[in-house]
């Protein structure tokens, strides 16, 4: 998992993400940057019909999170453990979900992560929530967004393309990346996991 640090995480992210509407295409395409020869996993992408690098524009939106600390040989048991958590409190609670769950990652080293779980509701809670759970919004901005297919383990190759594709742009991201689950990966067999990858950009 040491890729995913090379993206640059190392300062802790202020809040967290996500919903249906938080990534939009802009109205208006940026200007290209320096051709550069695409990488396998861009071309796996194109031929699968999928953008690699597509620009995306994050918007807020109503969200419950909770923070945690795991070690990447156990990374998706411990983001599994805390999207349930959230459900079940979503659930007990009456909120309404309103989009794909996700995780922010706000710091890493070569041995484990800090992340913020989150889950994006219809409408922010009218009572904080208590304990351990967070109510908040999504983070605002430009973002670029991958898609992985795949077992959760295999992901650490589309941060490596990822990370060849920042570079290949000549691109700098922020220090925070997002990983929004398309299959939920409560009930989804790990290697039949889509998830999509945004990276902040500068």
């Amino acid at each position: 998992m040491f890729l995913r640090i090379v993206l640059g995480i190392g300062v802790a992210a202020s809040i967290v993400l996500a919903g249906p509407s938080w990534a939009q295409k802009p109205a208006q395409t940026p200007p290209s940057a320096a051709p550069a020869s695409p990488s396998p996993a861009a071309n796996a992408a194109a031929e699968s019909g999928e953008a690699f690098g597509e620009d995306a524009t994050l918007t807020a939106h109503p969200i419950i999170y909770l923070k945690g600390t795991g070690t990447w040989d156990n990374a998706f048991d411990t983001i599994k453990g805390s999207l349930k958590k959230l459900k079940a409190f979503a659930e007990k609670e009456g909120m309404k979900s309103d989009g794909m769950p996700i995780t922010v990652f706000t710091a890493t080293d070569d041995t484990g992560f800090q992340f913020e779980a989150a889950l994006p509701i219809a409408e922010a809670p009218k009572n904080p929530p208590h304990g351990d759970i967070s109510a908040g919004t999504s983070p605002e901005g430009h973002a670029l967004k991958f898609v992985h297919h795949g077992s959760y383990d295999a992901l650490d190759n589309t941060y490596e393309a990822i990370t060849n594709y920042l570079d290949e742009k000549r691109l700098e991201a922020k220090d925070m990346f997002i990983e929004q689950y398309v299959t939920d990966p409560l009930t989804t067999n790990e290697d039949d996991l889509v998830v999509n990858v945004f990276v902040m950009v500068k």
